[in-house]
C-alpha cells in the first residue's frame, strides 16, 4: 500500500512537528488496534510501533485510490490512552 503524507510549509511530514517518524506510522499501521471514521471521509486509526508507542493516526484514502493519506499522527497519553486501552480491554477480555 502507498503511504503518503502531508507536508509543512518546508517540506517535511507534519507527523514531525508530534514527534513521530514515518517508519512509526508504517508500523502502527499495519496492524492498528482501532479503526473508526472520521469527519469529511477520513479515518482515525490507533495503533501500537514495535518500539511500544501507541500513535493516533487521521488519514484519508488518496485520490485514485492507490493508497492512503496520512493528515497528522501523534502519540497518546494520558486521559486518551487510558481510554483507548479501556475500550480494547472490553471488546476482548
Amino acid at each position: 500500500m502507498r503511504i503518503r503524507f502531508h507536508t509543512d510549509i518546508d517540506g517535511t511530514p507534519h507527523i514531525y512537528s508530534h514527534g513521530v517518524q514515518t517508519f512509526e506510522v508504517v508500523e502502527a499501521l499495519a496492524r492498528p488496534l482501532e479503526t473508526v471514521r472520521g469527519r469529511d471521509g477520513s479515518f482515525v486509526a490507533a495503533g501500537q510501533t514495535r518500539a511500544g508507542r501507541y500513535l493516533r493516526m487521521i488519514y484519508s484514502p488518496a485520490h485514485g485510490g492507490d493508497g492512503i493519506f496520512i493528515i497528522t499522527a501523534y502519540e497518546l497519553a494520558g486521559r486518551q490512552l487510558r481510554a483507548l486501552k479501556h475500550r480494547l480491554k472490553r471488546r476482548h477480555p
